[in-house]
């Protein structure tokens, strides 16, 4: 089953044994209480250039325990970042020597992303139970609570659920007009189904996670540096990339394959416009391997093409597009009651961050609205 998620859950601990992988573990296993009382910076300006060394874990290159330290020191970067009254502009060498190195080894930049956040950042309670919104938690937090978890197991979940479609999409890709009415038919139900599972679980997100919370505590600490007003000038990774400031696009569930993936499957066209480029720009922040899947099925399928002679195809494909534009639709009503309607609300607590950008950079209604009506445009027309 193709999956974007690990093929393995993602470790909870290091194999290695080494104090700098402790420590490393115990602060980020502490940042809910260390941004609580305002002592994240204090912590991390405390310790030694070589305090937070992960070269034990980079010399066994075991992939499970690269991405554990990548999440530790994405988070514990982001909690330094984002943690004080005002942004930081400098990251001390301390985190930004390893999360550079394990970055450039993972093939993805230095900055917070959805791998990071989401798919290498839970963990089933009970094991021998699948993956649901019953049975996933996360394995390193911000400040913790309720809300923040439910917002990135809703994503883990719709993951998970969306293997079946981008499974049914892969066999979908590989079809030619030789190939049965019948064979092109099995995979669009499998992929209609399995996103009437993600539009489910996707909708639960206001049961546990509360947008006055999500926009003043969860989502301050998932930024990038790009495109930010609150940091112009990006962010100096100290004794990194010659100390010249650098600018990466923050933590956004644009950054998820599913979506990409399945527009490349079904042939879904997003126009070169303004507003491309952030679309293809997401990219960079995948797992290197997903970007490939990506690109191949974009390159290797003509599934729409071969529809296109079918009514009964033509149904079924809409079918599916249907369930992508409610998916996005979703998401832009999210957008709006989360983000929007928050910003518009005066109140001397916490702060949501830009208002104007989403939290990838993203001019995020514009962009959430082009990619629905886009969607609906290309429904085939009997």
């Amino acid at each position: 089953m193709k999956t974007f998620l690990p093929k393995q859950d993602p470790l909870k601990t290091y194999k290695t044994s080494a104090k700098s992988l402790q420590r490393l573990s115990h602060i980020a296993d502490q940042l809910p209480k260390l941004l609580l009382t305002g002592t994240v910076q204090k912590t991390i300006n405390s310790l030694s250039v070589n305090d937070l060394s992960i070269d034990k874990v980079i010399k066994n290159n075991d992939k499970r325990e690269l991405k554990l330290a990548m999440a530790h020191l994405s988070f514990i970067a982001h909690a330094y970042i984002w943690g004080g009254t005002n942004p930081e502009k400098l990251l001390p060498e301390v985190i930004a020597k390893p999360w550079v190195k394990v970055a450039e080894i993972l093939g993805r930049p230095p900055i917070l992303s959805y791998g990071s956040y989401c798919l290498d950042n839970w963990y089933r309670p009970n094991p021998k139970e699948d993956i649901s919104l019953e049975n996933v938690a996360l394995l390193t937090n911000f400040l913790g609570g309720v809300d923040e978890d439910w917002f990135v197991t809703i994503h883990v979940c719709i993951e998970n659920a969306a293997s079946k479609a981008i499974n049914a999409a892969t066999k979908l890709s590989y079809l030619k007009d030789t190939d049965s009415i019948g064979s092109y038919s099995v995979h669009l139900k499998e992929i209609i189904a399995s996103l009437r599972e993600v539009n489910k679980i996707f909708a639960r997100m206001p049961e546990k996670c509360d947008p006055y919370i999500y926009y003043h505590r969860v989502r301050p600490f998932i930024f990038g540096t790009k495109d930010n007003p609150d940091l112009k000038k990006g962010l100096i990774y100290e004794n990194q990339f010659n100390n010249k400031p650098q600018f990466y696009r923050g933590e956004t569930g644009a950054q998820s394959s599913i979506m990409p993936f399945l527009d490349g499957a079904l042939g879904i066209y997003h126009t070169q416009d303004h507003l491309r480029h952030y679309l293809n720009e997401m990219r960079d922040y995948m797992p290197p391997e997903h970007k490939l899947m990506i690109e191949r099925v974009e390159n290797r399928s003509n599934a729409k093409e071969y529809i296109l002679k079918s009514k009964k195809l033509k149904n079924e494909y809409n079918k599916c597009l249907e369930e992508i534009r409610q998916f996005r639709a979703m998401h832009l009503e999210f957008a709006a009651t989360y983000i929007h309607k928050q910003s518009q609300i005066k109140n001397p607590f916490g702060r949501g961050g830009s208002t104007i950008t989403g939290t990838g950079g993203t001019p995020f209604m514009k962009y959430l609205k082009k990619h629905r009506d886009e969607t609906q445009k290309q429904k085939i027309k009997n």
